[in-house]
Protein backbone atom coordinates (compact mmCIF):
# COMPACT_ATOMS: atom_id res chain seq x y z
CA UNK A 1 0.00 0.00 0.00
CA UNK A 2 2.91 2.30 0.81
CA UNK A 3 4.70 1.12 -2.31
CA UNK A 4 1.51 2.25 -4.37
CA UNK A 5 1.16 5.39 -2.61
CA UNK A 6 4.63 6.27 -3.02
CA UNK A 7 4.91 5.17 -6.81
CA UNK A 8 1.68 7.65 -7.37
CA UNK A 9 3.33 10.32 -5.18
CA UNK A 10 6.73 10.05 -7.57
CA UNK A 11 4.24 10.25 -10.52
CA UNK A 12 2.62 13.11 -9.41
CA UNK A 13 5.93 15.17 -8.93
CA UNK A 14 7.37 14.07 -12.60
CA UNK A 15 4.25 14.95 -13.59
CA UNK A 16 4.21 18.90 -12.20
CA UNK A 17 8.23 19.14 -13.30
CA UNK A 18 6.99 18.11 -17.03
CA UNK A 19 4.37 20.95 -16.85
CA UNK A 20 6.65 23.44 -15.26
CA UNK A 21 9.33 22.71 -17.48
CA UNK A 22 7.13 23.03 -20.45
CA UNK A 23 6.23 26.44 -19.34
CA UNK A 24 9.65 28.33 -18.67
CA UNK A 25 10.51 26.91 -21.68
CA UNK A 26 7.34 28.49 -23.77
CA UNK A 27 8.00 31.78 -21.07
CA UNK A 28 11.31 31.53 -22.50
CA UNK A 29 11.30 31.55 -25.90
CA UNK A 30 8.73 34.13 -25.79
CA UNK A 31 10.70 36.63 -23.92
CA UNK A 32 13.86 35.98 -26.43
CA UNK A 33 11.69 36.69 -29.43
CA UNK A 34 10.20 39.75 -27.74
CA UNK A 35 13.36 40.91 -27.13
CA UNK A 36 14.66 40.09 -30.31
CA UNK A 37 11.72 42.98 -31.42
CA UNK A 38 12.77 44.89 -28.96
CA UNK A 39 16.50 45.45 -30.48
CA UNK A 40 16.14 43.98 -33.78
CA UNK A 41 12.56 45.45 -34.67
CA UNK A 42 10.86 48.15 -34.71
CA UNK A 43 11.32 49.71 -31.93
CA UNK A 44 14.95 49.60 -31.87
CA UNK A 45 14.80 50.40 -35.54
CA UNK A 46 12.73 53.84 -34.30
CA UNK A 47 14.57 54.77 -31.73
CA UNK A 48 18.11 54.78 -33.95
CA UNK A 49 16.63 56.51 -36.52
CA UNK A 50 14.93 59.28 -34.63
CA UNK A 51 18.06 60.38 -32.58
CA UNK A 52 19.95 61.12 -36.17
CA UNK A 53 17.04 62.64 -37.60
CA UNK A 54 16.01 65.35 -34.89
CA UNK A 55 20.19 66.60 -34.56
CA UNK A 56 20.09 66.90 -38.44
CA UNK A 57 16.52 69.35 -38.14
CA UNK A 58 18.12 71.11 -34.98
CA UNK A 59 21.75 71.51 -36.34
CA UNK A 60 20.74 72.28 -40.09
CA UNK A 61 21.91 76.45 -40.35
CA UNK A 62 24.76 77.82 -41.86
CA UNK A 63 26.31 81.39 -41.52
CA UNK A 64 23.46 83.49 -43.75
CA UNK A 65 20.96 82.03 -41.42
CA UNK A 66 23.15 83.25 -38.46
CA UNK A 67 23.71 86.63 -40.22
CA UNK A 68 19.78 87.14 -41.04
CA UNK A 69 18.38 86.17 -36.98
CA UNK A 70 21.27 88.84 -35.99
CA UNK A 71 20.26 91.40 -38.71
CA UNK A 72 16.81 91.39 -38.27
CA UNK A 73 16.23 91.07 -34.64
CA UNK A 74 17.88 94.71 -34.19
CA UNK A 75 15.56 95.75 -37.35
CA UNK A 76 12.41 94.28 -35.83
CA UNK A 77 13.14 95.49 -32.58
CA UNK A 78 13.13 99.46 -34.10
CA UNK A 79 10.41 98.57 -36.15
CA UNK A 80 8.09 97.91 -33.06
CA UNK A 81 9.74 100.91 -31.61
CA UNK A 82 8.07 103.09 -34.47
CA UNK A 83 4.79 101.40 -34.08
CA UNK A 84 4.92 102.47 -30.36
CA UNK A 85 4.94 105.77 -31.27
CA UNK A 86 1.68 105.88 -33.44
CA UNK A 87 -1.07 105.68 -30.30
CA UNK A 88 0.11 108.58 -29.17
CA UNK A 89 1.02 110.92 -32.30
CA UNK A 90 -0.84 109.35 -35.60
CA UNK A 91 -3.49 111.61 -36.69
CA UNK A 92 -4.89 108.77 -39.02
CA UNK A 93 -6.68 105.33 -37.71
CA UNK A 94 -5.28 103.81 -40.80
CA UNK A 95 -1.90 104.75 -39.61
CA UNK A 96 -2.65 103.58 -36.06
CA UNK A 97 -3.70 100.47 -37.58
CA UNK A 98 -0.87 99.42 -39.55
CA UNK A 99 1.44 100.21 -36.92
CA UNK A 100 -0.33 97.92 -34.55
CA UNK A 101 -0.28 95.05 -36.84
CA UNK A 102 3.15 95.75 -37.26
CA UNK A 103 4.51 95.31 -33.68
CA UNK A 104 1.87 91.82 -33.52
CA UNK A 105 3.93 90.68 -36.25
CA UNK A 106 7.41 91.67 -35.66
CA UNK A 107 7.64 91.41 -31.96
CA UNK A 108 6.89 87.29 -32.03
CA UNK A 109 9.71 86.69 -34.79
CA UNK A 110 12.29 88.79 -32.39
CA UNK A 111 11.45 85.75 -29.80
CA UNK A 112 11.36 83.07 -32.05
CA UNK A 113 15.02 84.78 -33.75
CA UNK A 114 16.25 84.99 -30.47
CA UNK A 115 15.41 81.29 -29.79
CA UNK A 116 17.19 80.38 -33.01
CA UNK A 117 20.68 81.91 -31.72
CA UNK A 118 20.93 80.92 -28.28
CA UNK A 119 20.05 77.36 -30.16
CA UNK A 120 22.74 77.38 -32.18
CA UNK A 121 25.13 78.62 -29.65
CA UNK A 122 25.55 82.29 -31.18
CA UNK A 123 25.01 85.63 -29.24
CA UNK A 124 21.74 87.61 -29.19
CA UNK A 125 21.99 91.00 -29.89
CA UNK A 126 21.58 93.68 -27.11
CA UNK A 127 18.31 95.69 -26.67
CA UNK A 128 19.43 99.05 -27.83
CA UNK A 129 21.99 97.55 -30.63
CA UNK A 130 20.20 99.11 -33.44
CA UNK A 131 22.43 101.30 -34.90
CA UNK A 132 24.27 101.46 -38.47
CA UNK A 133 27.63 101.04 -36.62
CA UNK A 134 26.49 97.91 -35.58
CA UNK A 135 25.39 96.08 -38.54
CA UNK A 136 28.77 97.74 -40.15
CA UNK A 137 30.77 95.11 -38.05
CA UNK A 138 28.25 92.34 -39.23
CA UNK A 139 29.53 89.87 -41.55
CA UNK A 140 27.61 89.90 -44.89
CA UNK A 141 24.73 92.76 -43.58
CA UNK A 142 24.83 95.79 -46.30
CA UNK A 143 24.86 99.02 -44.47
CA UNK A 144 21.53 100.60 -46.93
CA UNK A 145 19.15 98.17 -44.28
CA UNK A 146 16.52 100.55 -43.97
CA UNK A 147 17.40 101.20 -40.64
CA UNK A 148 16.74 104.76 -39.38
CA UNK A 149 19.84 106.94 -37.99
CA UNK A 150 18.66 108.14 -34.69
CA UNK A 151 18.61 111.66 -35.92
CA UNK A 152 14.86 110.29 -38.20
CA UNK A 153 14.17 108.56 -34.80
CA UNK A 154 14.07 111.90 -32.93
CA UNK A 155 12.50 113.26 -36.05
CA UNK A 156 9.73 110.90 -35.67
CA UNK A 157 9.47 111.38 -31.73
CA UNK A 158 8.85 114.89 -31.77
CA UNK A 159 6.32 114.63 -34.78
CA UNK A 160 2.36 114.26 -34.54
CA UNK A 161 -0.82 114.49 -36.25
CA UNK A 162 -0.35 114.33 -39.58
CA UNK A 163 3.35 115.37 -39.86
CA UNK A 164 4.04 111.84 -38.03
CA UNK A 165 1.50 109.77 -40.53
CA UNK A 166 3.43 111.02 -42.95
CA UNK A 167 6.72 110.83 -41.71
CA UNK A 168 6.14 107.44 -39.90
CA UNK A 169 4.80 106.02 -43.16
CA UNK A 170 7.81 107.05 -45.74
CA UNK A 171 10.38 105.81 -42.70
CA UNK A 172 8.53 102.74 -42.62
CA UNK A 173 8.62 102.04 -46.40
CA UNK A 174 12.59 102.64 -46.25
CA UNK A 175 13.09 100.35 -43.41
CA UNK A 176 10.05 97.67 -45.20
CA UNK A 177 12.05 97.71 -48.35
CA UNK A 178 15.72 96.98 -45.93
CA UNK A 179 13.87 93.89 -44.16
CA UNK A 180 12.71 92.73 -47.58
CA UNK A 181 16.31 92.57 -49.19
CA UNK A 182 17.65 90.96 -46.25
CA UNK A 183 14.52 88.26 -46.05
CA UNK A 184 15.40 87.59 -49.73
CA UNK A 185 19.22 86.65 -48.96
CA UNK A 186 17.65 84.56 -46.68
CA UNK A 187 16.09 82.66 -48.90
CA UNK A 188 18.95 82.51 -51.52
CA UNK A 189 21.53 81.37 -49.44
CA UNK A 190 20.50 80.24 -45.95
CA UNK A 191 19.83 76.66 -45.03
CA UNK A 192 17.48 76.84 -41.84
CA UNK A 193 14.19 75.62 -43.20
CA UNK A 194 12.30 77.30 -40.51
CA UNK A 195 14.16 80.66 -40.83
CA UNK A 196 13.42 80.79 -44.68
CA UNK A 197 9.56 80.13 -44.01
CA UNK A 198 10.06 83.33 -42.09
CA UNK A 199 12.20 85.29 -44.86
CA UNK A 200 9.23 84.20 -47.53
CA UNK A 201 6.75 86.00 -44.65
CA UNK A 202 8.40 88.96 -44.18
CA UNK A 203 8.74 89.45 -47.96
CA UNK A 204 4.97 88.65 -48.57
CA UNK A 205 3.74 91.16 -45.60
CA UNK A 206 5.84 93.60 -45.71
CA UNK A 207 5.57 93.81 -49.37
CA UNK A 208 2.34 94.24 -49.01
CA UNK A 209 2.04 96.94 -46.46
CA UNK A 210 4.50 98.79 -48.44
CA UNK A 211 2.01 99.36 -51.08
CA UNK A 212 -0.62 99.99 -48.59
CA UNK A 213 1.08 102.86 -46.89
CA UNK A 214 2.05 103.79 -50.90
CA UNK A 215 -1.18 104.39 -51.35
CA UNK A 216 -1.97 106.17 -48.34
CA UNK A 217 0.87 108.21 -48.80
CA UNK A 218 -0.88 109.09 -52.41
CA UNK A 219 -4.00 110.50 -50.83
CA UNK A 220 -2.66 113.22 -48.95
Amino acid sequence: MNHKRSLVRRTAVLAASGVTALVLAACGSSGNDTGAAGHGGHRATDSASAVPSVSASQGQHNAADVTFAKGMIPHHRQAVEMADLAPDRARSAEVKKLAAEIKAAQAPEIEKLSGWLMSWGETVPAEGAMDHSMHGGMEGMDAMDGMMSAEEMTELENASGQAFDTAFMEMMIKHHEGAVEMAKTEQSAGAHTPARKMAADIIDSQSAEIEQMKKLLGKK
